[in-house]
């Protein structure tokens, strides 16, 4: 095995894993909610892609934003849904209608685009780029540099901006926050949109690597998962960390190893850190 070709893999699969996850890092740090549909809306942004490529021609550059109006669409849907118990803060009511949300999307893309996989080809995933014996393709290239922008964009959103120190007010304390006069449901429901255009702009600058699959969205949930606790509960930075880490761990895991067990692997490094350290990365990278 190529160790530069394994590293060049950890580092694209990491900040892919990092991308796919920041919109689930944004939810827990400011609605203290876990939406197990993450991963079915992973999937619908994918297929949206493909669909607006393959069926009507449009261009890959508006295929990205066609799939991310899918899921600011269907964040604000589900949020819209869960409004009431958002407030109250009925955590098992929460997750057992997004795990059911998430059923509903993979049997409504079943319906809508079929049970076979499909592959999304873009401009940017059929060009190759050849250093010495390292290979990727600019898709690759796309991936690393749209991961860096959006985690740069929200950290200077979150820190600087008076959106960001609402969003920080409402994770601190949602009921203080409203007495503060602050529209806490409509900062929910702006977080449920932003988690479903960050997730269809992942699926549309990542699923080019692999085929899509109506099943694809549990893989999506348990990288999610592990890499946004290993960063720490709502820790942008620690997410990026974490994701990066992730990657680096599941190339070279899965060349030197066995690819098959990359996923029990996770959770090994996942209980190790959090034995090790409770907080997760974010204790070292300065929270958020």
């Amino acid at each position: 095995m190529n160790f530069a070709q394994q590293a060049l893999n950890g580092l694209i699969l990491g900040h892919a894993f990092a991308l796919i996850a920041i919109g689930w890092t944004v939810l827990l740090g400011t609605a203290r909610l876990v939406n197990f549909a993450h991963g079915q809306m992973y999937m619908i942004g994918a297929f949206v892609a493909w669909f607006v490529m393959s069926s009507w021609g449009l261009p890959y550059l508006l295929a990205v934003p066609a799939a991310m109006l899918a899921g600011v669409i269907i964040g604000w849907i589900m949020q819209a849904t869960l409004l009431r118990l958002t407030i109250k803060q009925d955590l098992v009511s929460i997750m057992i209608v997004t795990l059911g949300f998430g059923h509903m999307l993979e049997g409504a893309a079943g319906l809508s685009f079929g049970s076979t996989g499909q592959i999304l080809d873009t401009p940017l995933s059929l060009k190759d780029i050849y250093i010495g014996d390292l290979w990727i393709t600019w898709q690759d290239v796309a991936i690393v540099i749209v991961t860096i922008a959006v985690f740069i964009a929200l950290k200077l959103v979150l820190e600087k901006s008076r959106l960001g120190r609402l969003v920080r007010m409402v994770a601190e304390d949602p009921k203080l926050a409203l007495l503060a006069g602050v529209d806490v449901r409509r900062v929910y429901l702006g977080v449920f949109a932003f988690e479903g255009a960050a997730v269809a702009l992942a699926a549309a600058v990542v699923a080019p690597r692999t085929p899509i699959l109506t099943s694809m969205g549990f893989q999506e949930v348990i990288i999610t998962f592990v890499v946004v606790v290993l960063g720490g509960i709502g820790s942008v930075t620690g997410s990026y960390l974490a994701g990066l880490g992730l990657g680096f761990f599941t190339a070279f895991f899965g060349a030197y190893v066995s690819q098959a067990y990359a996923t029990a692997a996770m959770f090994g490094v996942l209980i190790v850190v959090l034995a090790l350290r409770p907080g997760g990365l974010a204790a070292r990278a300065g929270g958020r």
